[in-house]
Order: C-alpha cells, then structure tokens, then sequence
C-alpha cells in the first residue's frame, strides 16, 4: 500500500493491502463473520488505517456508501478469481459508484494533474476503493486473490515474481496449513 500507518484501535489481522483489498479485509474469518464496517466508530478505524481519516468523514452517510463499494469489489474479486474477468452485473456495480466521481486533469507547474472529485464526501473513499480495484485488475486478475487456508477469508494482491502466492500470511495460514499436512502424514 503506502507508508501510512495502521490506527492503533484497528483490530484486523491483515493491514496494508492495496486500498480495494483493504477494503475487503474488513471482514475476516470468525463467528459469526468479524466485520470492522458495522457502525461509524469502525469506518473511522479503517479510514484511519488506509491514510485517509484526514480526507473523509465517518459518517452514517459514508458508511452506506462504502459498504456499497464493498460489496461490488466483493463480487468483482469472485469474478476475477473464477472466470478471469467480470460480468455485466458485477461491471454495473463498481460503475454504480464510479458514477459518484471522477479524475479531473489540469495542466500543473510540473505537467499533468490529477484531482479526484466526487458527488458529495462521503463517495471519495468508495470511489478511490473501486478505483484501486480497478488498477489492480490491469495488472492481472489472476493476482487479486483469497487466501489458499479454508478458514480464511481474506484478499491479497499476489506481487510475487511468479504469481504462485498462495496465503495472506504464510507465518499464519501457511503454517496452519503445513501443520495440518504434517499431523495427517504423521498419523497415517
């Protein structure tokens, strides 16, 4: 992601992804389902975390909206995994909130400009979710992924060199899986 760091208060296990899969990893592995998104005082934590408390409200306006945004990366993140690309539907959800905003280019002191704007506030931090999304798709589909650990429901961006990475964070959910490997072998 950048060099922003993680709110104290926020309780996930995986920080730091690329802003869309950060996003996603609002919701993580428990039960019921841990989910940080389900009031106001959670959207604060995870806009602090992504480096943009400064630039967003918490607000019960920005919460529906950016639980909007989730779900369509949610399902845009399913499309990509399985079919290699998105459906019409799961286009028309990320279009629904790219709808709140744009890039507006200006010519700068040093070139090229680019501002982000947006219908009201509380679409800046949806619209750069999807937006983000929509980067890490062109460099490849294949490298927004789920965690390979059954139990897991969390999303990396694999920037691996060969693209073969299979956990969220091999010192947690590949080392559970090599230890279920292992007592298998072990006892049979």
């Amino acid at each position: 992601m950048t060099d922003v760091m993680a709110d104290p208060r926020d309780p996930r296990p995986l920080i730091g992804e690329p802003l869309a899969l950060d996003l996603l990893n609002t919701r993580w592995a428990g039960t019921p389902v841990n989910d940080l998104l389900t009031g106001v005082e959670g959207y604060g934590i995870w806009l602090s975390s992504a480096g943009l408390g400064g630039r967003c409200a918490a607000d019960e306006e920005g919460l529906a909206a950016i639980r909007q945004a989730r779900e369509a990366i949610v399902l845009a993140a399913q499309d990509a995994r399985e079919q290699g690309e998105l459906s019409m539907s799961t286009r028309s959800a990320l279009d629904a909130v790219l709808a709140h905003g744009r890039i507006r280019r200006s010519a700068g002191p040093g070139g090229a400009e680019d501002r982000t704007e947006v219908d009201g506030p509380q679409w800046l931090a949806p619209w750069l979710a999807v937006d983000d999304f929509l980067t890490l798709l062109g460099q490849g589909a294949h490298r927004v992924k789920q965690c390979a650990h059954e139990a897991c429901i969390l999303h990396f961006f694999d920037a691996s060199q060969n693209g073969r990475r299979r956990w969220c964070r091999m010192a947690v959910c590949g080392n559970r899986a090599k230890a279920a490997r292992h007592y298998v072998k072990a006892r049979g």
